[in-house]
């Protein structure tokens, strides 16, 4: 006959920056939040009344404008915080499965908490940077698409890649592992 192992679970702690991925309840309150970030923010960097290329020679109000355009910039920062996340994702799997002993603190520091090691928080401020830059990107084309000039298309793609960037990325999980 054979032994009986035994199987141990432990919890399962994983990184604010991978609720991202995970489909919660907390989305309920992260996607309207977001929503009304991109929509300040887009409102804030468009002028009274929104001059259009000569493609769209007609200007329209920039209310009405957000109105039809923030939940497509709301979509684009999605898209760029998965994309910086999982740049993150990768670099915690590869630190995480290497044996040394020199990657555990940067591992452990993507994990749990960023400012434990000077190489992760260079990683994670590497992620922000690429989420940032991908909602230039993404916003700069839809701007683009929309009919705004490249001037102001630009203008407002990149307040809003500085002023929406993943920042959340640093806070350390540990923090809220405390709490529970």
């Amino acid at each position: 006959m054979g032994r009986k192992q035994s199987v141990t679970l432990y919890n399962i702690l994983f990184p604010v920056w991978l609720l991202v991925w995970i489909p919660s309840p907390l989305w309920l309150l992260l996607v309207p939040l977001n929503f009304v970030i991109d929509y300040v923010v887009l409102y804030k960097s468009l002028p009274d009344d929104v001059e259009r290329s000569k493609n769209f020679p007609d200007s329209v109000p920039r209310k009405a404008f957000c109105n039809t355009y923030a939940w497509k910039i709301c979509a684009a920062g999605f898209a760029a915080d998965f994309t910086g996340s999982l740049f993150l994702f990768a670099v915690f799997m590869i630190t995480s499965s290497h044996k040394l002993d020199s990657l555990r603190p940067v591992s452990h520091g993507l994990g749990l908490n960023p400012f434990e090691s000077f190489a992760a928080l260079l990683i994670v401020v590497c992620s922000i940077l690429l989420a940032a830059y991908c909602i230039y990107r993404f916003d700069s084309y839809l701007l683009k698409r929309a009919g705004l000039s490249e001037e102001q298309g630009r203008k407002s793609a990149l307040w809003l890649a500085v002023v929406t960037a993943p920042y959340l990325f640093l806070l350390p999980s540990e923090i809220l592992y405390r709490w529970m």
